[in-house]
Formats: C-alpha cells, structure tokens, sequence
C-alpha cells in the first residue's frame, strides 16, 4: 500500500516537472511577453518578447523583428534571457535525473541508495529551474507595471501591458517547483523499497544413535545416560 502512494506520489512530481519544462521553453521563445494596442491604429497589435517584436495586423499578418543587440536591451530583458535559458537547461538536467530514480525503472534497481540521490538531485535542480523562471517573469511584470501607472508619461502615449507569456510563466515556474517538491519528498521510498531478508532458519543440531538413525538434538539440552 506505502509503496503504491510513494510511485503515485512520483508520477504526479514527473508528470508537472514534464508540464513545467515544456511550458517554460515555450515561455522562453513566444514573443508574447508584453503586448500594447496603438490608439492611433487600432488594427495592429505589438507583442514583444525575450528575442524579438512582432506587429499583428487584422488581416492575421504576423511581421516579426529580431532585437538589434543584445546590449542596446533593458536589463530586465538581458537578464530574463540568461535565467530563462538556464531554467531550461535545469530543468532537462532534473526531468532526466529524476526518471532515472523513479520506482519501477531498471536503471540503478539493485542500488536504492543509488535512486535516491538521483531523486533529490532531479528535485532539487527542478526546483531550482522553478525558481529561475519565476525570478525573470515576476521582474518584467512588475516593470510593466511601474510602467504603465508612471504618472510622469503623458495619458496619449500608449502602454504596454501583460502578455500571455507572463501567465503561462507563472505557471511553468510553480508547476516545477511542485514537481520537484514532490519528487525530492518521495525519495525516501526508494531506500525502503526492497524489504529486508527474513532471518536463516536454524535447523536443529542431530546426533547420531546407536541405530544408524538420527535424533534431534537440541543446543543445550543435557545428554541423558
């Protein structure tokens, strides 16, 4: 019964850390971060992203450009590049770490202690990966917003505000923080996973009689002439 728990408990950790990294790559290279509509033309839509900015025309035509250099970026973009890549390297690293720990697998099956430091590795560099994505995604939204409440630009000049990026960041982040949380915390199964040997039998000492036969002969009984 603890054992089907533990090997559930991993399931659901693997199956949000996979959910996490996948929503995090994509987070990473959509040009959906941040998103301002123009009150002069209403029919074109900017988004922008970590590596470049697109206009939407009504007519569903999508024009993208690349950003002129990596310096000529706010910090909060040069710095949300970095983490975010790091995050998906992190998060890689700690999906593979961490299937290789998981209960059922061959890999590493004689050696539980073995599956358990790979447990706690995967966890914890999905957790960190989590957490690396949370950072970049939280420090844009809250420039935006700086931005967008600052009193001192003019009312007609248009604002960015939240993409869809930003939302599916935080949720990538928390969805491998829990995944790693998880599995960190069912790690312990794997050194109880295999029971213990029950105890070798002892078979009762014989002594052999005067016909040929044999008695049992206990350890400490007294001999009797």
């Amino acid at each position: 019964m603890a054992w089907g728990w533990w090997a559930k408990a991993q399931a659901a950790g693997m199956l949000l850390a996979l959910l996490g990294w996948v929503s995090s790559c994509v987070t990473t290279f959509v040009p959906l971060w941040k998103n301002l509509n123009l009150d002069l033309n209403e029919l074109e839509v900017w988004n922008m992203g970590l590596w470049q900015v697109c206009i939407t025309q009504e007519e569903g035509v999508v024009e993208c450009q690349a950003h002129g250099s990596f310096l000529a970026l706010p910090p909060e973009l040069r710095i949300s590049r970095l983490l975010m890549c790091v995050s998906n390297g992190l998060g890689l690293l700690g999906c593979l770490l961490a299937a290789l720990g998981l209960e059922g697998w061959r890999a590493c099956e004689d050696k539980p202690g073995q599956k358990q430091r790979l447990l706690l590795a995967g966890g914890a560099a999905l957790g960190t990966a989590g957490i690396t994505t949370l950072v970049p995604v939280s420090w844009v939204a809250y420039d935006t917003v700086l931005d967008f409440w600052d009193e001192t630009v003019p009312d007609i000049v248009p604002r960015w505000e939240f993409g869809e990026a930003t939302f599916l960041g935080w949720f990538a982040g928390a969805f491998l923080a829990a995944g790693g949380l998880l599995l960190a915390c069912s790690a312990r199964s794997t050194g109880t996973a295999t029971p213990p040997a029950p105890p070798a039998s002892r078979q009762p000492h014989t002594v052999r009689g005067p016909a040929g036969g044999h008695h049992p002969h206990p350890k400490n009984a007294d001999l009797v002439i």
